[in-house]
């Protein structure tokens, strides 16, 4: 599998991934793992998988509730066009 993910690079060496990009990740990780045991084709113990992929969603959903709450707040004036009033 090969995929591209876009890094921004710090001053001091340090790289920054974006949110969305960890996020789908785990996610996909998760998923991988729950199709595995569905399938019966993995070989560790299905309920720790299942309770591991449990844990990677969660983490995924803590990500994105976290990166929503730092966005800027919009102002209602913002969204609206001239014309809509």
């Amino acid at each position: 599998m090969n995929a591209s993910v876009p890094l921004i690079s710090l001053p001091g060496g340090r790289l920054l991934i974006p949110a969305d990009e960890v996020t789908a990740l785990l996610r996909h990780l998760a998923s991988g793992w729950l199709r595995s045991v569905s399938e019966g084709e993995i070989e560790l113990d299905p309920g720790t998988t299942l309770g591991l992929a449990g844990v990677l969603m969660e983490l995924a959903d803590q990500i994105d509730v976290e990166c929503i709450a730092f966005m800027p707040v919009r102002n209602e004036d913002e969204g609206e066009d001239e014309g809509d009033a």
